[in-house]
Parts: C-alpha cells; sequence; structure tokens
C-alpha cells in the first residue's frame, strides 16, 4: 500500500512514539504547516521525516533573502517515520513552533521535487505484532547494557534508566533515539523491520559504545545533543 506525504528533510531520524518539536522558519516548510492545519478534522496531519544522507537543511538564499534556483536540494535516505502534528504556535513573524511525535515508517518509493516543498510516494514499513519470546529477552539484556551505558554517558541522570518501557518495540525506539550514535547507525535500526534484529543490533552497538567509553574515559556530546533532542512519547 502506498500513500502520497509531505516530506520534511533533517539532520537527524525520528522513530515511532518519539516526540520531535521543532521550530518552522523556512517559507517552503511554513507553508507545509498552514497546508496540514487547514485539513478537515479528522483527517491525519502528518508529515514525512526523512534524514539527509548529502545536502543542507536550510536552503541558501540570496542576499534579498529569496531561495537560489537549483539550490537547497538534497539527497534523502530511503526509510523515514511520519511525524504527527501534536501541537502548533504561530509566530509573530509567520513561522511555527511544533510538536510532533513520531508514528509510522515508510519507505521512499518516488520524490517529488515541483511543488513548494518535497513530496513523496511512499510505501508503508511492516511493525510487529504480538509477543515474541525471543524479543522479550532480548529486551531484558538490552535494558541491563542500556542502564550500564546511561551510567557511562549521563551518572547524574539516573533517573532515566528507571522509566525505561518494558514493551520491546517501544524499548527498541527509545534506545535508538537516545543512545549518542550516529546519523547512520540511527538510520540502520529505523530501516530493521523486526524488533528481534533491531535490538540484537542495539546490544551490539552499545556495548561497542560503552567500551569505548570505558577505554577512553571521556564522554562524547553528540551534534544532535545541541538541539532539543526526541524524548519519549
Amino acid at each position: 500500500m502506498t500513500a502520497r506525504l509531505p516530506v520534511f528533510p533533517l539532520g537527524t531520524v525520528l522513530f515511532p512514539g518519539l516526540v520531535l518539536p521543532l521550530h518552522i522558519f523556512e517559507e517552503r516548510y511554513r507553508a507545509l504547516i498552514r497546508d496540514l492545519v487547514q485539513l478537515p478534522e479528522g483527517a491525519a496531519r502528518e508529515f514525512g521525516v526523512v534524514a539527509i544522507q548529502a545536502g543542507w537543511e536550510v536552503a541558501p538564499t540570496a542576499p534579498d533573502g529569496r531561495p537560489v534556483p537549483g539550490g537547497g536540494e538534497v539527497t534523502l535516505h530511503e526509510v523515514g517515520c511520519t511525524a504527527e502534528l501534536r501541537q502548533v504556535t504561530e509566530l509573530p513573524d509567520g513561522g511555527f513552533d511544533i510538536v510532533t511525535v513520531g508514528r509510522r515508517r515508510f519507505r521512499i518509493a518516488e520524490v517529488d521535487r515541483s511543488a513548494a516543498y518535497l513530496t513523496a510516494e511512499v510505501e508503508w514499513l511492516p511493525e510487529p505484532g504480538g509477543a515474541d519470546e525471543a524479543a522479550e529477552l532480548l529486551a531484558a539484556r538490552v535494558i541491563s547494557v542500556f542502564r550500564q551505558y546511561l551510567g557511562l554517558i549521563r551518572p547524574e541522570q539516573q533517573e532515566i534508566s528507571e522509566q525505561l518501557p518494558e514493551d520491546p518495540t517501544v524499548l527498541s525506539h527509545l534506545v535508538a533515539a537516545t543512545a549518542a550514535l550516529t546519523v547512520e547507525d540511527r538510520q540502520r535500526l529505523l530501516a530493521i523491520d523486526d524488533t528481534t534484529t533491531r535490538l540484537r543490533t542495539e546490544l551490539r552497538l552499545l556495548n561497542r559504545e560503552a567500551a569505548l567509553l570505558r577505554q577512553v574515559r571521556a564522554v562524547p556530546v553528540p551534534l544532535e545533543e545541541l538541539a532539543s533532542p526526541p524524548t519519549p512519547n
């Protein structure tokens, strides 16, 4: 099953169930938000968030403030996640502060660059359903290793480790969004269709990161933490 979505390229990866606040200042994305707000009651107010593979989030502009023709083109990863509008605050300058929540994963089939903002034909990706014994066992191991990892990277925030979800799929998305991973690592995790494989991959990544932290005895600060990070819904 396919659908057409407006697409918002970002330098980060959104996961289902995670909160993503955004400040909308470019005119093309202001138009996107206005279009979503004007949809009839009950319609899905969502757009696709896709991590940028090459290029820039913000289109270059001329000295007069107008977009440069042909500028701002980006290469996108294939797999993204829809962001559902939960809160919209219009600002005096015409921009918006919005709060969104990741909803469902998709794979881009075709990108259309002819409109004011990007749209894409997308295929919805499957989500696991029902209990999975292997996932439950892996979730317990991931929780244990993730708590150790958080103790190394955020020793002053121990309360975070006490609030980890028990649902394996929810846990897998939270770990992927919270750990100090590269965009490429997060993108690979988002593209995995089954929870068991995602948790197994996260276990390997967490062990790798924890070993590096112990070895260098230094805490890296990823660039995305300079902005507002996603938080569990």
